[in-house]
């Protein structure tokens, strides 16, 4: 919990029910500028874009003036600090790694049927899909992990704002084609993975590169439904054969027990594997403290018994100066008289 004032918890708590009332607006006017500028496959990839051009400019506006943020777009998480591009890929590898894992045990008991369309209209659907998850997965990081996020954390603390959060965003599913009680949990748990993500690194890379990597292998490399849509599989269309708790149904993998095994032990994983960053970017910074102090006017006004002011030095005291004695000389001196020198006979003048 941030050190705040009740008032601006109460305050930050204000502005996430701003930032969530501007989304619903943003996403209806995504909607219709879709519609308005573009038409067939582009429909989608368009919404998405003008959604997350509208939760950047909009959150970034929020966060100027309601917060008085310098770098609002920095400070949201798209913070394009040295190694960002590293930390993507170390989402994607995660977020491969563990949708290969939920749907391994399905690979090895033959209960994946993989049917392929190779006809070239598919492969160029296929970058228009990888297109749209790639927008659409970074627009949800912005709303879910972004500033609103972050408000919700000054207001009731971290662990309550990943619970709040991640109970929304299984709820904005729940609507989703076979949808469940199943993959709502899962849902929750994947949020609570991405917010860990978030708070680890205090950026959104990780976050958009696993859930970039999450949704594309699921439907592009493997055509499984992505949270119960089927739309996403230009090139790969799989069936799956099993029990329900192993294959998630209609809804896919994101609806099996195993999703949620792997998932769990996923948190712990990206705990582990961004201890770099959290050292790096979620230390306190450190403020020097104490106030500056001038003890040369200081000790001008100070009692002369101060141990700041310069004592005076005792009367009489005089200073002495030891200086070194050289050693003897090993070169024979000559002896030197105590008594004055003799004077000479006076010189006599000559005659005449």
């Amino acid at each position: 919990m941030t050190d705040l004032t009740a008032a601006d918890r109460v305050r930050a708590f204000g502005y996430v029910i701003l930032a969530a009332i501007y989304f619903y607006f943003a996403q209806s006017i995504a909607v219709h500028a879709a519609n308005g500028l573009a038409n067939g496959v582009w429909v989608p990839v368009i919404e998405r874009s003008a959604l997350l051009f509208l939760l950047v400019i909009g959150y970034g506006a929020m966060a100027r003036v309601l917060n008085r943020q310098r770098q609002p777009i920095r400070g949201m998480g798209l913070v394009f600090r040295p190694g960002w591009q590293r930390e993507f890929g170390l989402g994607v590898a995660l977020g491969w790694g563990m949708l290969v894992a939920s749907i391994l045990p399905l690979v090895l008991t033959g209960g994946l049927i993989i049917t392929f369309w190779l006809v070239p209209r598919q492969f160029g659907s296929l970058f228009i899909d990888l297109l749209l998850l790639a927008v659409a997965s970074l627009a949800e990081e912005v709303a879910f992990r972004g500033y609103p996020f972050q408000r919700l954390i000054e207001a009731i603390g971290s662990t309550l704002a990943t619970l709040v959060f991640s109970f929304t965003f299984a709820g904005l599913h729940i609507f989703n084609p076979g949808a469940s009680r199943a993959s709502f949990v899962i849902t929750i748990f994947s949020s609570w993975l991405l917010s860990v993500a978030y708070l680890r690194t205090r950026a959104l890379w990780v976050c958009w590169g696993w859930h970039f990597a999450w949704n594309a292998s699921m439907c592009v490399v493997f055509g499984l439904p992505v949270s119960g849509i089927t739309e996403f599989s230009p090139v790969i269309q799989s069936n799956t054969v099993g029990p329900t708790w192993m294959t998630g149904g209609d809804y896919g993998p994101e609806a099996s027990t195993v999703t949620a095994i792997v998932l769990l032990i996923g948190i712990f994983i990206v705990y582990r594997t961004t201890r770099g960053y959290a050292y790096l970017y979620t230390q306190p910074v450190i403020v020097p403290a104490g106030i500056p102090v001038d003890l040369d006017a200081m000790s001008s006004t100070l009692a002369p018994h101060h141990p700041v002011a310069p004592q005076a030095a005792p009367a009489g005291a005089t200073l002495v100066q030891i200086e070194s004695i050289s050693p003897p000389s090993q070169t024979p001196s000559l002896p030197v008289s105590s008594s004055p020198p003799q004077a000479g006979p006076e010189p006599q003048e000559p005659p005449e």
